[in-house]
C-alpha cells in the first residue's frame, strides 16, 4: 500500500512523523509543496475528505498573517486558492495511506493506522 506524507521538510511535526515512519520500517514517499508542488485538485481533494476547518493551519504565523476580514470571510471556496497560493498554511502533515487521508501527528494514531 503507498504511503505518501505531504508538507514542508522544515516543519518539526513533519520531522517528528518521518522519524516514527523511519523507526517502524514504514515505506513513504515524501512530497515537498515547495519541491513538487502542490494543485488546486490536491487542495480540494485534501479539503473534500478532511474538511477544510480540519485542513488549514490556524497556529501558523501565515494564518496569523491575515487581516481580520480575510480570517472572518473563509469559506470551502476561498480557502482553496489560499491554500494553493499558501502552502505553509496546509496543517502537516497530511498522510496518505491507501485511499485514507490524515492529518497532524500523533504517535497513536499512525499506530493505529499501521498496525
Amino acid at each position: 500500500m503507498t504511503v505518501t506524507m505531504y508538507g514542508i521538510p522544515n516543519c518539526d511535526t513533519i520531522k517528528k512523523a518521518k522519524k516514527w515512519l523511519e523507526n517502524q520500517q514504514v515505506d513513504y514517499h515524501f512530497h515537498d509543496y515547495r519541491k513538487h508542488g502542490i494543485d488546486k485538485p490536491m487542495v480540494e481533494q485534501f479539503c473534500h475528505q478532511l474538511g477544510w476547518e480540519n485542513v488549514i493551519n490556524k497556529r501558523g504565523t501565515t494564518y496569523r498573517q491575515l487581516s481580520q476580514e480575510q480570517k472572518d470571510s473563509l469559506n470551502e471556496t476561498s480557502v482553496i486558492q489560499l491554500l494553493v497560493d499558501q502552502p505553509a498554511m496546509i496543517k502537516r502533515p497530511i498522510l496518505s495511506h491507501g485511499e485514507q487521508l490524515h492529518v497532524g501527528f500523533k504517535p497513536d494514531t499512525y499506530q493505529s493506522i499501521f498496525s
